[in-house]
């Protein structure tokens, strides 16, 4: 085990970014019968209602053409039953769309994934594995690995690999993590700074005559300031835009 983990160190390292990272996963993963990868990768996985946010990194390699398309601009990340698992799973798991295939996905799918399962079984992409992994402040990142072909061998394969994806993908993550600030597009909520400010100072107990003091603006500015941010992050009062700021991690310094 410690020489196979040294091996993968060695091969994903050598990436001098992600997509070189992901390129080299790839081709290790390949090893193991796969022929597709995604990784994705979100600072802050839920939005305050609890529905799945899209991705701030989403990387693929061998996946259909539209893919990145259907995910990021079309909604199918939100109803995409594996990532809806993933974000509640601690461990690595299998998951086929064929009917009769005996995984997590079966009592889980419902009619909301329809345009998801579709288009995975005219992919013939319909079997895989997924690894889960949380990291620190709350962020989130998976590794998928795809099968294609419909065959219950290609199921019983993946099943084999488990413990060896399960390694690439936490190697991967190891090395990709330096790496994920530049490559991360910004949360959809955007604050300016004083709003970030004063919410700040607000989530420390401060009344906005306490905040204009500390910060030497008028009442009227630093309200204008939090009425904005309140708008921003659709927040009914200032309670609950400071809650939601600190959910989106608007407030990490």
């Amino acid at each position: 085990m410690q020489a196979k983990l040294s091996d993968f160190n060695t091969r994903l390292l050598s990436g001098r970014n992600l997509d070189e990272q992901m390129d080299n996963a790839l081709l290790m993963v390949k090893e193991l019968g796969f022929d597709a990868l995604v990784y994705d990768y979100s600072p802050v996985p839920l939005d305050h209602e609890g529905a799945l946010i899209t991705p701030s990194v989403l990387k693929l390699r061998n996946t259909p053409c539209d893919w990145y398309s259907l995910w990021c601009g079309e909604g199918y990340y939100q109803i995409d039953p594996v990532q809806h698992l993933a974000v509640n799973a601690v461990s690595p798991f299998v998951w086929s769309y064929q009917p009769e295939s005996d995984t997590v996905l079966q009592s889980f799918i419902g009619q909301s994934h329809a345009p998801v399962v579709s288009y995975l079984q005219d992919s013939q992409m319909t079997c895989g594995v997924t690894v889960p992994i949380h990291l620190p402040k709350g962020g989130f990142a998976t590794l998928t690995g795809l099968r294609s072909g419909n065959s219950g061998s290609a199921l019983q394969d993946v099943r084999q690999t488990l413990g060896d994806f399960s390694l690439i993908s936490n190697t991967l993550q190891e090395v990709a993590y330096p790496l994920l600030s530049k490559e991360a597009h910004a949360i959809p909520i955007r604050l300016t700074r004083r709003e970030r400010e004063c919410l700040s100072w607000a989530a420390e107990g401060l009344t906005a005559a306490e905040i204009a003091q500390r910060l030497n603006r008028s009442l009227a500015t630093i309200s204008l300031h939090l009425t904005s941010a309140m708008h921003k992050l659709g927040a009914k009062n200032r309670v609950q835009a400071v809650v939601r700021a600190a959910h989106y991690r608007l407030l990490d310094s």
